[in-house]
């Protein structure tokens, strides 16, 4: 019986991991990839996974993105008021 390798074996869901762990796996796939030593299975199936770690860390990356900008515009409006003409609201608390 032929030993497991790497992308046979249980992989835990993109998902699952960090964003971290999937670039790190990610490098891994390409190093493998380029040194052009796997099977033509092996090499498809590394491929593979790649291609799912590549897309779900553009995801995360585009979500990241987004929330800075949210927080980058939130933050642009609070200090663009001019709060010098505004009533005082210290008897709200």
């Amino acid at each position: 019986m032929p030993e497991a390798t790497e992308t046979t074996q249980a992989q835990p869901s993109v998902k699952d991991l960090t964003f971290r762990e999937a670039s790190v796996e990610l490098e891994k796939i390409v190093r493998s990839l380029e040194a052009g030593d796997l099977e033509l299975e092996e090499s498809l199936a590394r491929y593979a996974r790649g291609v799912e770690l590549l897309k779900e860390l553009r995801e995360r990356l585009a979500n990241a993105e987004q929330k800075v900008q949210v927080l980058v515009d939130a933050s642009q409006q609070e200090t663009g008021y001019d709060t010098a003409s505004a009533p005082a609201t210290n008897f709200l608390d």
